[in-house]
């Protein structure tokens, strides 16, 4: 018999700020991370956009474990450890004095004791989730060197930080602070008992390693990106029960056949199916739900189309304007490829092949292209401010990955001639490479 607990629809389907109420857990993933935490090792918890990262952090770790910053495009390495500290309970200012480097130093007073956090509010700057304490007592002020992780180290000590730190956006820091970053964790590994659990949008397992190789063995890293069809299965079929619905299956297959395997699309769809219907939360009596799964599903990334068609000149234009125009002709390769090769991810030497078939100057040097290729990120984060952004080179693989499901399903149905002449490119009308 169908429990008495109701729900609303909205706590299940679509995008909810909290961990969705079917959510899933997925043997690969979740158990992975489960293990990751025990091995006091950085975890790097990778994917494309809206493939669940942020949900499966919520559902695995407990608010009071864990401090949490949001990265920025715009920060350095000092500004990041700033960040790190405010979350730790301490209040930030400048100062006069300078480090041995040269760099101004900040002066850094704790206000909140980590310690005395209480679940279910938020201090000021600290935990995630955690309500302000009451009778707040600040300590003697610090005097750090911002860019030092060994006084960013002695600092969170002082403050009784937990000992997870969780860096959510990563991606979007300038690829110098990146960089920089993974020359401090490996300090955070060597001489401290903290970890962090950097979560970021891009495929390449070995992203941090390659930005310093000492970082290997110290790093363990969970792809978040894949969903198998069983899996999103579970979560249509636990929401459906939640809701006291029945999704036939004509639609549920329609629904994983289309999807990309993207449970935001999913989620989606799922939701407008209900609205559709006029559910908006448990019913008294089991009622059938369904609707046309393509038009919903062009729905769902419809809501983009401003966003994507944005990105395309905009990335086309690349961060200033060059006689090879290679960020241009990166998207032409977009364009000309099949959403089945888009999915799988263009592979160099494809991607060499299509812009010399229409480049003005082919044959294009490779290395001019590589060179474009490991940038597609940053001209996204820093000059485009694309979120989330849409394409990432696997450096690893040398792969050009589309990042952002919902641009496959967007792209299938646009008339890809038309945003070619858009876009100032050529378009010869041969089948699309595949």
């Amino acid at each position: 018999m169908f429990g008495a607990k109701s729900y609303s629809m909205f706590e299940i389907f679509g995008v909810a700020r909290e961990v969705p109420r079917n959510y899933a857990s997925r043997i690969s993933v979740d158990n992975a991370l489960v293990d990751a935490l025990t091995q006091d090792k950085h975890i790097v918890i990778h994917g494309s956009s809206k493939q669940g990262k942020t949900s499966l952090r919520k559902n695995t770790l407990l608010a009071s474990d864990y401090i949490y910053v949001t990265c920025s495009n715009k920060w350095s390495l000092s500004d990041l450890h700033n960040a790190i500290l405010k979350a730790a309970g301490y209040k930030v200012e400048g100062s006069t004095v300078r480090s041995a480097s040269g760099a101004l130093k900040i002066t850094a007073t704790l206000e909140a004791s980590l310690k005395g956090l209480i679940l279910g509010g938020k201090a000021s700057g600290a935990a995630e989730g955690a309500s302000e304490v009451t009778n707040q007592t600040s300590s003697a002020p610090l005097q750090l060197d911002p860019g030092d992780v060994n006084d960013i180290i002695s600092a969170l000590n002082a403050a009784g930080a937990p000992k997870f730190i969780v860096l959510e956006d990563y991606h979007y820091l300038p690829e110098e602070t990146q960089k920089d970053f993974a020359v401090a964790l490996k300090a955070f590994h060597e001489n401290s008992s903290y970890c962090f659990v950097v979560i970021g949008v891009w495929l390449d397992e070995n992203r941090l390693t390659q930005y310093n190789g000492d970082l290997l063995g110290r790093v363990v890293s969970i792809n978040a990106d894949s969903w198998n069809s069983e899996e999103l299965r579970k979560v249509i079929s636990a929401g459906g029960e939640m809701l006291n619905v029945q999704f036939p299956e004509s639609f549920v297959s329609a629904l994983l056949s289309g999807s990309f395997d993207s449970v935001w699309i999913v989620q989606e769809v799922c939701k407008f199916a209900c609205e559709g219907a006029g559910v908006y939360e448990t019913g008294k009596t089991r009622r059938s739900v369904g609707g046309d799964v393509d038009a919903l599903i062009r729905r769902a990334v419809d809501q983009n189309t401003a966003r994507f068609s944005g990105f395309l000149s905009g990335f086309a234009d690349g961060f200033q304007s060059t006689d090879l125009q290679m960020y241009r002709w990166l998207i032409y390769t977009v364009l000309r490829s099949d959403v089945s090769a888009l999915e799988k991810g263009l592979p160099l030497a494809a991607i060499t092949t299509l812009i010399n078939e229409g480049h003005p100057s082919a044959p294009v040097n490779q290395g001019n292209i590589t060179q474009a290729l490991r940038s597609t990120s940053s001209l996204q984060t820093s000059r485009l401010d694309v979120k989330p952004i849409v394409l990432d080179y696997h450096q690893t693989a040398r792969r050009l990955n589309v990042v952002d499901r919902s641009f496959l399903i967007w792209i299938q149905h646009q008339d890809r001639a038309e945003l070619a002449a858009e876009l100032g490119l050529p378009w010869t009308g041969q089948p699309l490479f595949a």
